[in-house]
């Protein structure tokens, strides 16, 4: 059986250690990692090219305490990868010193230089984020136990 090629195995070690060390001062190093026409799809966000993918990661920084990712697992297959992670961080507006944590998973799929071309996020913005929010935190498990009623 051939050996899968290692240039994607090292591309995504350095990706989740930028990920997990990820700070407004290391946004700069984002096109070490994406290529400029990259394009980047979660819950919230559809964009294209590396200033609109580091624009999310500035709100981020600005709209929350401590936002931090850890990632759990990953998978790699050739020129694509699937990350586990758990982003961890505090609200700035409510609960600010209870740790909120959304467990989510990223698709990327690589260049050939084996930065990313394509990232997409899935994690369930009901369950993992709107039931932590105050107020429509109870109309989200009301909805949710309507459903399955």
């Amino acid at each position: 059986m051939p050996e899968d090629n290692p240039i994607p195995h090292e591309a995504i070690d350095r990706l989740c250690t930028w990920f997990e060390s990820l700070s407004p001062a290391s946004l700069e190093a984002l096109g070490n990692f994406y290529t400029a026409d990259a394009r980047f799809k979660d819950p919230f966000n559809e964009v294209q090219g590396t200033a609109a993918i580091a624009g999310i990661f500035e709100h981020m920084f600005d709209s929350l305490h401590d936002p931090r990712f850890v990632v759990t697992n990953r998978l790699v297959d050739g020129a694509q990868c699937f990350l586990a992670w758990e982003f961890r961080f505090r609200f700035k507006r409510f609960h600010a010193t209870t740790e909120q944590v959304v467990r989510g998973g990223s698709h990327l799929r690589l260049a050939s230089d084996g930065r990313v071309s394509d990232h997409r996020d899935y994690w369930d913005a009901a369950e993992e984020l709107y039931e932590k929010i105050p107020g429509l935190g109870g109309l989200m498990r009301w909805l949710k136990k309507r459903a399955v009623a």
